[in-house]
């Protein structure tokens, strides 16, 4: 599904260098390359803070501590996407609420969010699935009418342009109260182990996150709030930098493969391909998902397993069916659309080094079985 190794090569020079100069100077932890790493994200997403952290579930529970969420209190989010994103929130003894997605990009279903808000709905996270920016206009409108919080789950879309309605951008990440990502090695900005970070324009959530990520310290042993160990380390943070400068680049490389990828499939009936804006800026393809109708989207799995061709199936079992997020509130008939799509989707190879034959042969075993 990534090809990690052919990326790596590209910048071999600068990482194994970069990981040599983190060894010599013994800094692993809290050391110049996570902070030169931190500005360098700050000025890449003009945002003003970024906090690194240990992974991208933490990012996402340490947000929500950030804030000041107590247990109780009810989190929305979307019904399909992976489980981090609802872990979390059971974690700290939040009560989430799981609401559908529509049809065309996956993401979260605003008229779903405005139905599923009560008295003790105190915040929303949209999930910017498979590298798709969700409609933020819509979500920030409906969190100020009810004095929610927005905590957008970015870890499948870093390097995406959310294109607001009056036709000015942001980059995904910065535009709710805060953000978090995921720098898993698979993601599109991924270092060679685990690690996360948090974003946010207000001075006073960063300040109380920065104490969080580090056992509540703000002074070595006086700690002044609750906090966790949660912070990336030197090694993963000069591969990040090495990668950086480089993420618009992977990003377009994921598009061009894309549109070659649904030119193929253009033909096709059977095959729904991704919606994407006109100039694609809106999708960074973490993912490429096919929706796949009048076919069997599990023989096709096989079919193409049979041919050495890896591919995903994100996700079979929507969160509100798994045994721990399972409740007596939810109702079938409210998610439609996750039911079907988690019967539908797969996912093909989607990555910065795919070439025209490697296209070509995805997609022909794929026409191949759904005719």
């Amino acid at each position: 599904m990534v090809d990690l190794q052919g990326q790596y090569e590209k910048i071999k020079d600068q990482v194994n260098t970069g990981v040599m100069n983190v060894i010599e100077s013994a800094a692993f932890v809290n050391g110049p390359e996570v902070h030169a790493f931190q500005k360098e994200l700050e000025d890449y997403l003009d945002v003003k803070h970024v906090i690194p952290c240990a992974n991208g579930t933490d990012a996402l529970q340490i947000a929500m501590m950030g804030l000041g969420l107590e247990p109780g209190d009810e989190v929305i989010t979307a019904d399909f996407t992976f489980a981090a994103t609802v872990e979390v929130i059971a974690l700290l003894r939040l009560t989430p609420v799981l609401v559908d997605v529509n049809p065309y990009n996956f993401n979260i279903d605003t008229d779903a969010i405005r139905k599923a808000i009560t008295p003790k709905t105190k915040a929303i996270v949209p999930v910017h699935l498979f590298g798709q920016t969700a409609n933020m206009d819509e979500i920030m409108a409906i969190a100020k009418e009810h004095d929610l919080y927005v905590i957008e789950d970015n870890a499948q879309g870093i390097g995406s342009n959310y294109m607001h309605s009056n036709g000015s951008k942001s980059k995904t990440g910065t535009i709710g109260n805060v953000g978090t990502t995921s720098f898993f090695p698979s993601k599109n900005l991924g270092c060679y182990g685990d690690g996360g970070a948090i974003f946010t324009n207000d001075d006073d959530l960063a300040h109380t996150i920065r104490g969080i990520v580090n056992h509540g310290m703000y002074e070595r042993y006086h700690h002044d709030v609750v906090g966790v160990n949660s912070r990336l380390d030197s090694m993963q943070a000069t591969v990040l930098r090495a990668k950086l400068p480089h993420l618009d680049g992977y990003n377009n490389a994921r598009r061009d493969a894309a549109r070659k990828y649904t030119a193929a499939f253009a033909g096709s009936e059977k095959i729904i391909t991704p919606l994407v804006c006109d100039n694609c800026d809106c999708h960074v393809f973490h993912q490429y998902t096919l929706v796949i109708k009048d076919a069997n989207r599990d023989e096709l799995v096989k079919h193409l397993q049979s041919k050495n061709i890896p591919c995903g199936v994100y996700y079979p079992i929507p969160l509100h069916l798994q045994k721990a997020y399972t409740s007596e509130r939810y109702n079938e008939d409210d998610f439609k659309v996750t039911n079907q799509l988690v019967k539908e989707c797969i996912s093909l190879p989607m990555h910065t080094e795919l070439d025209d034959e490697q296209i070509k042969f995805i997609t022909d075993a794929v026409l191949e079985f759904v005719k």
